[in-house]
């Protein structure tokens, strides 16, 4: 075979790519004139079949595809010469990145993850929502079984301070009831003294200290004990419906005194709640024509939820966020806080007649267990609530006790429902929802009408679109170009 050599004895430039790269399987003197001869010689034939011999050796060379084969699948041709001569074998190579094959693995990979991303998203909204629809009724029926229970317990024992400390004892179970849950759900389980540490953080990195015990627990101690207490002087001197639908306006005192004391973001909308709320206070002390237990029994219920709004702006202020853990920990804390320095109290109260009982057998013990039992499953729930589902749930269910009171108070026959307490009770519950609406609620509302203009103003667009592929269909089937039926 001629060489043609460069002037200087070197092959031409493109025996020297050749070489480099070694592609057709590169010898000397292989340039672009000599491929395509050299390709019409080496006869392709069937494995096992007799094949005329061009060329001596063994040469691999990748065959160029024509344009009626498939680029995504190159095929290699391995040239052997036997004693029959060259046969060539296809063998098919493994498809690299840039082939189609590879990538629309990836693609059907990530669209089969993205698939079960959305199923796993919408199984977990789906589960959070069956979790609060239970959570509600759970919590609305332990509001309403407290309230009604403490309503029975009246008949025969009023001492509302003593059942306000019996109680807040009981939330002594709260940490261990949590703990019982943490050995039955938890795939590593903690000590009983390594989880309480652990939860202890709330009060500060050092844990529960004798000081902070005294300064942290102290001051949410009285509140919540005020909190409760008025609730049930309030539930004396009114029906359980409208102390029920009063203590709904602690949300408003909320937002007034975050607003004042924690700078949060002012609302309108929140200020327009205030004052409905503030209007049915008004008009459920004008119900019975401000009479005097009317009056005193509304300032109770007003109390309670002022107290109740303190306590939860001073929680947020001083402890800030915890979760369901530090919440069971900071509430049997105040069990014990309450079991060991506001004991004396009730004592005093007996020894003075202000709250005296001739026996303790004589005491209503059921009533008694099943207040201060249903207290602490709707402490517990308001908790858990949080953990399991959205927290709006858990305040649509403490709304709706004002229904199911006002049900238990009519089957009792004990209200009688006028134009204005009914009329007050609706404006403290509307004013109530509209507290629960988020802070970006009207970008949210703008944008949601925004997609729905978007939406009708595309629908035209693709039925002109869908008119205009009907007529260039008709005109290619009429034309020389003819469209195959499927």
């Amino acid at each position: 075979m001629d060489v043609k050599a460069a002037p200087n004895g070197v092959a031409t430039i493109e025996d020297r790519i050749l070489r480099i790269t070694g592609y057709y399987g590169y010898y000397p003197g292989y340039s672009s004139s000599q491929k395509s001869t050299s390709k019409s010689s080496v006869p392709r034939c069937k494995p096992g079949a007799n094949c005329p011999s061009s060329h001596s050796g063994i040469s691999r060379q990748l065959s160029p595809l024509s344009v009626t084969e498939d680029s995504s699948a190159p095929i290699l041709e391995l040239q052997s010469r036997g004693s029959s001569g060259i046969c060539g074998h296809r063998v098919e190579r493994p498809n690299r990145s840039g082939d189609d094959g590879t990538q629309t693995n990836p693609e059907n990979s990530s669209q089969e993850n993205r698939m079960k991303a959305r199923c796993l998203s919408c199984s977990s909204v789906l589960l959070k929502a069956v979790w609060g629809l239970l959570i509600i009724l759970s919590v609305s029926s332990s509001w309403v079984g407290t309230t009604q229970i403490v309503k029975i317990t009246y008949k025969n024992f009023y001492c509302p301070f003593f059942m306000t400390w019996f109680s807040t004892n009981w939330n002594i179970m709260f940490f261990p009831v949590y703990y019982s849950g943490h050995l039955a759900t938890a795939q590593v389980k903690q000590s009983p003294m390594k989880k309480f540490r652990e939860c202890s953080r709330i009060f500060g990195e050092d844990g529960l200290t004798l000081k902070l015990f005294l300064k942290r627990t102290a001051p949410f101690s009285i509140l919540w004990t005020l909190t409760n207490y008025l609730y049930l002087l309030a539930l004396k001197k009114l029906t359980a419906t409208d102390v029920s639908a009063l203590f709904c306006c602690n949300k408003a005192f909320v937002f007034l005194l975050s607003w004042i004391v924690l700078k949060d973001r002012f609302m309108g909308v929140r200020i327009v709640a205030t004052i409905m709320a503030i209007t049915g206070i008004v008009m459920m002390a004008y119900a019975d024509n401000f009479h005097a237990d009317s009056i005193i029994g509304v300032a109770f219920a007003v109390g309670s939820a002022s107290t109740s709004a303190l306590y939860k702006v001073m929680f947020k202020m001083f402890l800030g966020s915890a979760n369901f853990g530090e919440a069971a920990h900071f509430v049997s804390t105040l069990g014990f806080f309450n079991l060991i320095f506001i004991s004396f109290t009730p004592v005093i109260l007996y020894f003075t007649k202000v709250e005296h009982w001739s026996s303790f057998a004589a005491l209503p013990w059921g009533c008694l267990c099943g207040m201060a039992g249903m207290w602490l499953v709707f402490n517990i729930l308001v908790n858990v609530g949080v953990v399991l589902t959205y927290p709006i749930l858990i305040s649509i269910g403490t709304l709706l006790s004002v229904p199911g009171n006002a049900a238990v108070d009519l089957l009792k026959q004990e209200v009688i429902f006028n134009v204005v307490r009914l009329a007050a009770t609706i404006i403290i519950c509307i004013g109530f929802l509209l507290m629960l609406l988020p802070e970006e609620w009207d970008e949210i509302t703008l944008r949601f009408i925004n997609s729905l203009k978007e939406k009708k103003s595309e629908e035209p667009v693709e039925d002109i679109a869908e008119s205009s592929v009907h007529l260039r269909s008709r005109s290619r089937a009429n034309g020389a170009v003819s469209i195959p039926l499927a």
